[in-house]
């Protein structure tokens, strides 16, 4: 029998000890990225390196996320969360600009416009999203897929009336960037948190900016690494800031990043499309499961299933040793490339016993 790509990187890379359908709260770390983040930490412990990490694999991580992302690495800034890029967009705009999002936006998407308090934030419904777009709204923000319950946003519709009234678009990548196709160049910012489905670690996120953008995006973390020449910009002002996104990298941790170099380097020998197919038939066999057994479950093709009301089952499936999240009372389960037929199984076996 032919072992699939993803058979082979399940094998060599992933042995969790639960049943493990988490994802959409932390990613599981492969073997390799585990091996890098441990190799920086023990020469940093032994005092053989001449800086705490290496800048060239910050920029193959960028590099990996592009790829990824379909977009130029000279597009991509580095940092250690999605609020933090978020932020950056939020200083950007002018006050009373509107921004509308989706009820019930997962918090650091939303947070950092409705803080500023001289913003217009307007919250409607996923499915009206787009008809949501008007004259006079100045950015859509809003997650590919949600976080509570999976959810996968009218991504073209979305575009299409944001290009119509001229509102720019900032689209959280999160929870989809990993298994669901991405195309970054399409929106005028994305902002994707590394430690979900892209198995880097906790400290690794990315902020892509199209050229147009980067003109109104501040430089609010400026510093040498922000230079176009950074070692020799290492005291007083800097002269000269990046001409590409990376003016806009927020301090890099260098032991996250050493780690995420290997695991988009993973990601990228599987391809999106492998998989999307993995993980959205592994969801799609849990949800035909849980129908059979009279549980039923938010409708959609995405590879996070949700159960509406049953958050509250969570600590029972943990305690048989299935990992699953309570999200805005739903139990939710996400499934990647480690996972299999048995593990969505396995969850029926528990919620039917």
């Amino acid at each position: 029998m032919e072992t699939s790509a993803i058979d082979q990187v399940r094998a060599a890379e992933f042995a969790p000890e639960t049943t493990y359908l988490n994802t959409s709260t932390c990613g599981l770390l492969p073997r390799r990225t585990v091996e890098a983040v441990t190799a920086l930490a023990g020469e940093n412990a032994a005092g053989t390196r001449a800086g705490a990490g290496s800048f060239e694999r910050v920029d193959a991580a960028r590099a990996g996320f592009a790829r990824i992302a379909g977009v130029g690495a000279d597009r991509v800034a580095i940092g250690g969360s999605v609020a933090a890029h978020v932020g950056l967009v939020a200083a950007s705009l002018p006050a009373g600009a509107e921004v509308v999002a989706p009820e019930g936006e997962f918090s650091s998407v939303v947070s950092p416009f409705a803080v500023r308090g001289d913003l217009k934030m307007r919250y409607v419904p996923l499915a009206g999203l787009a008809d949501a777009v008007r004259p006079g709204t100045s950015l859509v923000a809003f997650s590919a897929v949600q976080s509570a319950d999976g959810r996968v946003a009218d991504l073209e519709a979305i575009r299409a009336a944001a290009a119509e009234h001229g509102a720019r678009t900032l689209l959280d990548a999160s929870q989809s960037a990993g298994w669901l196709p991405l195309d970054a160049g399409a929106y005028d910012y994305t902002v994707t948190g590394g430690f979900k489905f892209l198995l880097c670690p906790r400290g690794t996120s990315f902020l892509t900016v199209t050229e147009e953008a980067q003109a109104t995006l501040p430089v609010l973390y400026a510093g040498w690494v922000s230079a176009e020449d950074p070692w020799n910009s290492t005291y007083g002002p800097v002269e000269q800031l990046a001409v590409t996104a990376r003016r806009f990298d927020e301090p890099v941790a260098f032991l996250a990043y050493h780690g995420a170099e290997r695991s988009l380097e993973l990601l990228a020998g599987i391809g999106p499309d492998a998989l999307y197919s993995h993980a959205t038939g592994l969801a799609a066999r849990l949800r035909e499961g849980l129908a059979s057994i009279g549980h039923e479950t938010v409708p959609g093709t995405s590879a996070i299933v949700a159960l509406p009301g049953l958050g509250g089952l969570e600590p029972e499936l943990a305690a048989a040793g299935v990992m699953v999240s309570a999200r805005a009372g739903n139990l939710r389960a996400a499934f990647h490339l480690y996972n299999t037929e048995a593990d969505a199984d396995r969850v029926l076996d528990v919620l039917s016993g």
